[in-house]
């Protein structure tokens, strides 16, 4: 299902702006070097546009979000809709504070996105839920008792703004609003490199760009790779190695990562 996903991606190279994380920008570049794809980040207000017009996938990431930089992403975005381009919202934050939360809505109104990808807690301060974000990376993951419910929201949101919704965490869901894919793949040490989100959206811009008439499934492809990468660079650390190692090679596991093995390894349920 979605090995063929990624062979297009590795034939056609797409070129992905990315206004994204300064904490992360850097491994956001490599990861999508190493999928296939080639980056360009510029969050000039003056050349955002201008930029985004030469490209097949933009990613807007409001990490590291200010007020200077919100004009490029509305600028990169009504271009990016202007051409076709297929858009990737990653709404860092969303629900810890009211910029934040404000300017993810402003996004929405204004920009239509292919794919919206975040964790539990970001979707649900969008989606009107009980968000409580404390900050980037969290433990937010569905609970028996609440599986439903957030699910239910998750959908409303992909019907609502007509995007692909990705629901990150130990377990992940993709939704369309009307089917839903929930995936099995990743490993806990994930969450002890900073950064690993703002890389998967990144990567979902790239599938999505290579992919742009099956945004459902190349989001879910997007989510399965990152997750099967992070469990093979656990299966391969060394003695003594820690954090540092598990990015890099979470990196080289990407670079690797052939069609067949996504294909084997995804680990997914249709519903």
């Amino acid at each position: 299902m979605f090995g063929p996903l990624l062979q297009t991606l590795r034939q056609r190279r797409p070129l992905i702006h990315s206004i994204t994380n300064y904490v992360t920008i850097n491994d956001c570049a490599n990861i999508l070097l190493a999928a296939g794809a080639s980056p360009i980040m510029a969050d000039a207000p003056e050349e955002a546009a201008e930029i985004t017009a030469r490209c097949q996938g933009l990613t807007l990431n409001l990490g590291m979000v200010h007020a200077d930089r919100i004009p490029a992403m509305l600028a990169s975005g009504r271009q990016a809709n202007a051409m076709g381009i297929p858009v990737v919202l990653d709404p860092v934050g969303a629900g810890a504070s009211t910029f934040r939360t404000d300017t993810a809505h402003r996004l929405l109104l204004e920009v239509r996105f292919a794919v919206i990808r975040g964790n539990l807690s970001e979707i649900l301060a969008l989606a009107g839920g009980a968000g409580h974000s404390r900050g980037v990376d969290t433990a937010d993951t569905l609970t028996a008792r609440t599986r439903d419910a957030d699910i239910a929201l998750a959908k409303e949101l992909a019907r609502r703004t007509g995007a692909v919704v990705a629901v990150t965490g130990p377990t992940d869901l993709v939704t369309d609003g009307s089917a839903v894919c929930e995936i099995h793949n990743g490993h806990p040490m994930m969450g002890s490199v900073t950064g690993t989100g703002c890389m998967l959206s990144c990567l979902t811009a790239a599938f999505v760009a290579a992919n742009p008439a099956e945004p459902f499934r190349a989001a879910a492809a997007a989510v399965c790779a990152m997750g099967l990468c992070g469990e093979i660079a656990y299966d391969r650390l060394q003695p003594g190695e820690g954090n540092a190692s598990y990015r890099t090679r979470i990196l080289d596991a990407v670079y690797n990562l052939t069609p067949d093995a996504l294909e084997e390894g995804a680990r997914y349920e249709l519903h």
